[in-house]
C-alpha cells in the first residue's frame, strides 16, 4: 500500500489534466463558403414576404408614370399571407404604410410642381410626390427595409437558431449562398437584393467592407449553428456583427443619398428632370431613416431619429415640408449637411468614409 500511494499522488495532476482537456471545446470549425443546399425550402417564407413585398412596391410604381395605382392591390399585396408583410413590420411602422397607401393612390394620375402644398399631389419627373414633395412610394418600400426586414431578422434571434433560421436570416437580409457583393442581374445569376443591394454598393471590395463583415458573419453563423449548443458565444458574436454592420449600411446609404441631393439642387440653374431625382433620392434617404424608429438592437436611439428627421423637413408628428429643398435651397439644403454630420458622430465615420460613401462601388468597379 506504501509503494502505491507515492504512485497514485505523482499521477493524480496528469489524471486532472487529461480529464479538464477531454471538456474543452475544440475550436469552431469555419469553412471558406456558405452552405446553401437547403437554403430555398427552408427560406421558402421569408422568399414568399419578399415577393410580396415586391408586388406592392411594383403597384406604388405605377404612379411614376402617371397611372393611377389600385388600392386593394396595394392592401392586397401587404396584408395578405401568413405571416404577411403588414404583421410582420414593427407596430410603430405598419400603420403608417396603410395611411401612406391611401395618399400615394390619392396622388396618382395627377402632376404636381413642388411649391406652396395643394391638392393630392402627382407627378413630377417621372416620381409620384404627395402634395409636400415627398415620395410615398419611396417612404415605403426603404421605410420596410428597416421595419419589416431587419426587424424580422431581429424577431429571428429571439427563438432557437437552427441551420434553417440562419437560411431565413440570410433571405430577409437580401443575399443567397453565393454572397456576389453586386446586384448586377447582367453579371451574377442570382444577384443581391434588398439591404445586401445597398451593403454592396457601400462596400469597396478590399475585405474590409460591410458587405464582406456580413458574409463572413453569416458563415460563422451557419457553422455554429450546425455545430450545436456548445459554440452560442461563436453564434452571438456573428448576430452582433450583422447587426452592427447592417446598421452601419444603412446609415451610409442615407448619407449617399443626401450627398446626392445636395449635388443635384446646388447646381446652378437644375433642371426640372435634376430637382424631381434630387427630391426622389432625399425620400429615400428619409424612408431608410424613419424605417429604424423603434427597432430593438440598435445603435442610433429614436431620439436621435427624430432629430434628423426634423431636419430633413419630415418631422415624426409633423407635416412634411419635402418641396423646401427645391424652392429654396440656398436655405434648407445646409440642414442636409447637418444630418450627414449627424449620423457622421453617431457610428464614428471617419471623413474617408463620408468621402466614400457618395460613391456605388458596384457600379465603380463593374462587379
Amino acid at each position: 500500500m506504501r509503494k502505491v500511494l507515492p504512485f497514485l499522488l505523482l499521477a493524480l495532476p496528469l489524471l486532472l489534466v487529461t480529464a479538464c482537456g477531454d471538456n474543452e471545446k475544440a475550436p469552431l470549425d469555419i469553412p471558406a463558403a456558405y452552405d446553401g443546399a437547403n437554403f430555398d425550402a427552408n427560406a421558402a417564407t421569408e422568399l414568399g414576404l419578399i415577393s410580396r413585398f415586391r408586388k406592392m412596391v411594383a403597384e406604388a410604381q405605377k404612379g411614376r408614370s402617371g397611372a393611377p395605382v389600385s388600392l386593394d392591390s396595394l392592401n392586397y399585396w401587404y396584408t395578405t399571407g401568413t405571416p404577411s408583410v403588414q404583421s410582420l413590420a414593427s407596430g410603430y411602422f405598419a400603420p403608417k404604410v396603410t395611411v401612406w397607401n391611401a395618399e400615394l393612390v390619392k396622388a396618382s394620375g395627377n402632376s404636381y410642381t413642388p411649391g406652396t402644398p395643394s391638392g393630392d399631389g402627382g407627378t413630377y419627373g417621372g416620381y409620384l410626390f404627395n402634395e409636400n414633395g415627398l415620395e410615398l412610394e419611396q417612404m415605403i418600400d426603404k421605410g420596410l427595409y428597416g421595419a419589416f426586414m431587419y426587424k424580422h431578422f431581429d424577431d429571428l434571434t429571439n427563438s432557437a437558431i437552427t441551420p434553417a433560421t440562419v437560411d431565413r436570416m440570410l433571405a430577409i437580409f437580401g443575399a443567397n449562398p453565393a454572397f456576389p457583393n453586386s446586384y448586377q442581374a447582367s453579371r451574377h445569376p442570382r444577384p443581391d437584393t434588398l439591404s445586401a443591394n445597398y451593403t454592396a454598393r457601400r462596400d469597396k471590395n478590399d475585405g474590409k467592407g460591410p458587405y464582406t463583415a456580413i458574409r463572413d458573419a453569416f458563415i460563422q453563423l451557419q457553422a455554429a449553428a450546425q455545430a450545436g449548443d456548445d459554440y452560442q458565444e461563436e453564434r452571438d458574436e456573428a448576430i452582433e456583427t450583422i447587426r452592427v454592420q447592417w446598421e452601419n449600411a444603412n446609415a451610409a446609404t442615407i448619407i449617399n443619398y443626401l450627398h446626392t441631393t445636395i449635388s443635384k439642387l446646388s447646381a446652378t440653374n437644375p433642371s426640372e428632370a435634376d430637382k424631381a431625382s434630387a427630391l426622389h433620392a432625399y425620400s429615400e434617404a428619409v424612408g431608410f431613416a424613419q424605417g429604424w424608429r423603434t427597432l430593438p438592437n440598435k445603435k442610433i436611439t429614436d431620439q436621435q431619429i427624430d432629430e434628423i428627421l426634423q431636419l430633413l423637413n419630415a418631422p415624426e408628428n409633423g407635416t412634411p415640408a419635402s418641396y423646401r429643398f427645391v424652392t429654396d435651397p440656398l436655405n434648407e439644403l445646409p440642414k442636409l449637411t447637418q444630418v450627414i454630420g449627424k449620423l457622421k458622430a453617431i457610428y464614428a465615420f471617419s471623413d474617408q468614409d463620408i468621402e466614400d460613401f457618395k460613391r456605388n462601388w458596384v457600379i465603380d468597379q463593374n462587379r
